[in-house]
């Protein structure tokens, strides 16, 4: 299609494709050229969860990931993309220790450090982030070149007091992306010797707070949650589902904790009937998550599309 054909069908393709009382709808890629002379922003968000310290590829005779994941190649995979795009976001939804050697020999160092050289933009706290006590977690932190944003964990009396933020605002060619961070409940799943003073607040109402925060005072164009809650649950506990349908303002959760494996981002109804995405892509560093969003730049309405790439020797073919 030429950049005139494009230019004229420009508005059908907004009033078709982009958010309205109908929800998200996809769309099909744009290419960036073609962006450039519309009044169109595509945001590109990337996202992990649940690595645990899997810095390797699976071996080729692994029964389950036979030569999937690693980070040389998610790195590979992650510099391509943001080749190819020009506003790009790199997340992770926590649990970035335990599960491999590596961790019990370095303590999370390693991870942090490669973490830091894919130029992750934040992350949020998982239950194995505190698996060395939260003396092992600080010990560690220098190490990361990225905030750990989360809105829902008290630190205040606790040697992490002061190292995480609730929230952080991005700016991306003129559209401005709240994210904050809601973690699990850490009963159950964490030794009191580990989490300390730690005390875990409702997460419905503290990304209620957070998210009203960033849409109404911050006046945000697009909100991320970062969860460590899980995608769903057989029991009472708040998953991303529930969050998700409980919530207002957010446009995005990004899960972890569950190790759920999406091909893509599925669609709920919040409380004011509006879509919200809940996406996550499994364990161990075998898939990116990506997800487009594209706004008019007037009126800030988007459209999204998003989808799980799985990390192999395939995947950085380039």
């Amino acid at each position: 299609m030429t950049v005139e054909l494009y230019m004229n069908s420009r508005r059908d393709f907004i009033k078709k494709t982009l958010y309205s009382s109908a929800g998200i709808i996809a769309f099909s890629v744009i290419p960036n050229e073609v962006l450039a002379k519309t009044e169109m922003v595509k945001i590109t968000i990337l996202h992990t969860n649940d690595v645990h310290s899997h810095i390797d590829p699976f071996p080729d005779n692994d029964p389950k990931y036979p030569g999937l994941g690693g980070v040389v190649r998610r790195a590979a995979l992650i510099k391509k993309i943001r080749s190819e795009e020009k506003n790009v976001l790199l997340l992770d939804a926590g649990d970035v220790f335990q599960g491999t050697p590596y961790f019990n020999v370095y303590g999370g160092e390693l991870e942090f450090k490669l973490m830091s050289m894919m130029q992750y933009d934040a992350s949020t706290v998982g239950n194995h982030d505190f698996d060395n006590g939260l003396e092992g977690l600080v010990k560690q932190l220098p190490h990361a070149n990225f905030p750990f944003i989360n809105c829902n964990y008290d630190f205040s009396d606790t040697q992490m007091a002061g190292r995480t933020i609730p929230h952080k605002i991005f700016m991306k060619d003129d559209i401005k992306i709240g994210v904050f961070g809601i973690g699990v409940e850490l009963a159950g799943l964490v030794d009191k010797k580990l989490s300390g003073n730690t005390i875990y607040l409702d997460p419905v109402k503290k990304a209620a707070e957070a998210a009203f925060h960033l849409k109404n005072e911050e006046k945000c164009d697009l909100i991320i949650c970062l969860s460590h809650l899980g995608f769903s649950s057989n029991d009472k506990k708040i998953n991303d589902v529930e969050l998700a349908k409980q919530s207002k303002n957010i446009d995005i959760i990004i899960g972890g904790h569950s190790h759920t494996f999406l091909d893509k981002p599925l669609s709920y109804k919040n409380s004011d009937g509006k879509d919200v995405l809940v996406g996550q892509v499994g364990w161990a560093g075998i898939r990116l998550g990506r997800v487009d969003f594209i706004f008019e730049k007037k009126s800030k309405k988007m459209a999204s599309e998003g989808h799980s790439i799985k990390i192999s020797k395939k995947s950085i073919a380039i």
